[in-house]
């Protein structure tokens, strides 16, 4: 009986997806890691950005004001993500425009469902993006927050606009890293902050592969924990 026991629960453990939620501000490694971790842990991976920035674009394509809600919903409910290139998405100019849009509480209400459905689906996920630990999925498994001083993501974030052939300089990166914060952190409707349950990893003065290490430390030990209470 006691082995019946416990091959149950090592079927439960085994079978049992994992949700993985990473939050945290633009240009501070979050995107990088969420990739990383679905590549360890044999993950599907959502950057729920790329929702935001597309719908954003697409507003911009049609010459849709980024302040019509009703249009805006309509992109959002319609979204088709092989429509657009990714190097369309990673402009600075799409990266305002889905601040902008994603303040909108009935286009965030439009991609909740497809953020959950992807989240809950068999074999587990991880998402990335603001408000994953907060909103979409407060029972993740995990929940990371990413974040590095403001003026090491501008200079990370030029950098990556220069690489791409979209210079801009720091002063003005800062700048429209402020406004987009202060906008992310402000909104009615879920608001970018980090979870009470989340671990931080300050990626300020880490490179890449420590801030990765980091977080696979931090989901292994969550994992364990999740194992021992099954």
């Amino acid at each position: 009986m006691r082995k019946a026991r416990l091959d149950f629960r090592l079927r439960k453990q085994h079978f049992s997806p994992m949700i993985v939620a990473i939050d945290g501000t633009l240009a501070s490694g979050k995107g990088t890691i969420a990739r990383q971790v679905a590549r360890k842990y044999g993950l599907a991976h959502m950057d729920t950005g790329r929702l935001y920035r597309a719908t954003g674009v697409a507003a911009l394509r049609s010459g849709t004001p980024l302040d019509d809600v009703s249009a805006l919903t309509k992109l959002a409910e319609t979204l088709d993500l092989d429509a657009f290139e990714e190097a369309s998405l990673r402009t600075a100019e799409a990266g305002q425009a889905a601040s902008k849009v994603a303040a909108i509480a009935e286009v965030r209400a439009a991609l909740v469902t497809l953020q959950r459905t992807f989240a809950h689906r068999d074999g587990g996920a991880v998402l990335d993006g603001r408000d994953i630990g907060t909103v979409i999925c407060p029972q993740a498994d995990v929940k990371l927050w990413i974040d590095a001083d403001i003026a090491e993501r501008a200079r990370r974030r030029s950098k990556e606009l220069a690489a791409a052939g979209k210079p801009i300089s720091q002063a003005n990166m800062l700048a429209e890293l402020q406004e987009r914060d202060t906008r992310d952190r402000t909104r009615k409707t879920a608001p970018m902050k980090m979870a009470q349950d989340a671990v931080l990893i300050d990626t300020t003065d880490l490179g890449i592969d420590a801030a990765v290490e980091r977080a696979f430390a931090a989901i292994d030990a969550a994992m364990a924990r999740r194992n021992r209470s099954l």
